[in-house]
């Protein structure tokens, strides 16, 4: 492989990184990909269960701080709790050219969908994988970006706000299979498109999303993920830094959400 590709893959990867929060540069969501990329567990129609009566009690701020991920909680890579400006896109700096779209947008630029009581965020970087024996610098090089990014919002709502936030991402993710696109913090991006994954256990509602990115003429994977337990949302928007260039799948890492739900209970 050519020096210069080697470059206009390092150089993608962060740019997108910086727009889709990870976007990374590696969340997700969840980009078109085979089953082997999405989050495991029952399909995303999960999201349809039909909420309790009542609705659960909000968490504060300082609940929800201590509820967030630490470095304890994960195996492996490295969780920041003080996440950067360019990774912490608000609310109001992400725009869609169709508004039915605007909560798969908000996902996937490491946001929240609708009016949350108290919010906070993470991130994650998977570790580096080391490339094969006798690779060329070129493939090291590769190798070295070959892993995810993932940004995790929780945001505690009020007066069921939770379980209508879960409805619209479901109706959002039907609405708009075909694309759609938007802006998060001034960056430009195109979702060209949608597809509905495997949604992951252990939460009270659960979607997985599935989008195929147009990164300057690359169809690239990014991956979302959203739980609800009680009235609190848990959303993870993942992207892989090499597959932002090279269009190549990759795995959604699963033990975040897990780790998280058990911090949930």
């Amino acid at each position: 492989m050519r020096s210069h590709v080697v470059r206009r893959t390092a150089l993608t990867a962060s740019a997108a990184a910086l727009a889709l929060l990870v976007t990374a540069c590696g969340g997700s969501s969840e980009g078109g990909g085979d089953d082997s990329g999405k989050a495991g567990g029952d399909k995303a129609a999960q999201a349809d269960k039909t909420p309790s009566a009542a609705p659960a009690k909000a968490l504060t701020a300082e609940e929800l701080e201590k509820a967030a991920l630490t470095q304890e909680d994960v195996k492996s890579g490295k969780v920041t709790t003080k996440v950067p400006a360019a990774d912490d896109v608000a609310q109001d700096k992400v725009r869609t050219d169709d508004r039915a779209c605007d909560p798969l947008a908000h996902l996937q630029a490491g946001s929240y969908v609708g009016k949350p009581s108290a919010t906070v965020k993470r991130s994650w970087l998977g570790d580096v994988r080391k490339p094969e024996a006798g690779a060329k610098p070129e493939e090291a090089t590769l190798a070295a970006l070959e892993r995810e990014k993932v940004i995790v919002t929780l945001a505690s709502y009020e007066d069921g706000g939770a379980e209508q936030a879960m409805k619209d991402l479901t109706k959002a993710a039907a609405a708009c299979s075909g694309g759609f696109a938007y802006t998060a913090n001034g960056n430009k991006i195109k979702i060209v498109k949608v597809a509905v994954g495997d949604a992951p256990q252990g939460a009270d509602e659960a979607l997985a999303v599935n989008e195929t990115m147009d990164a300057e003429g690359v169809k690239a994977p990014v991956k979302g993920v959203v739980v609800r337990k009680g009235a609190t949302l848990a959303y993870f928007s993942a992207a892989n830094l090499a597959s932002v260039a090279s269009g190549k799948d990759f795995d959604f890492p699963t033990e975040l959400v897990e780790a998280q739900l058990a911090k949930l209970k």
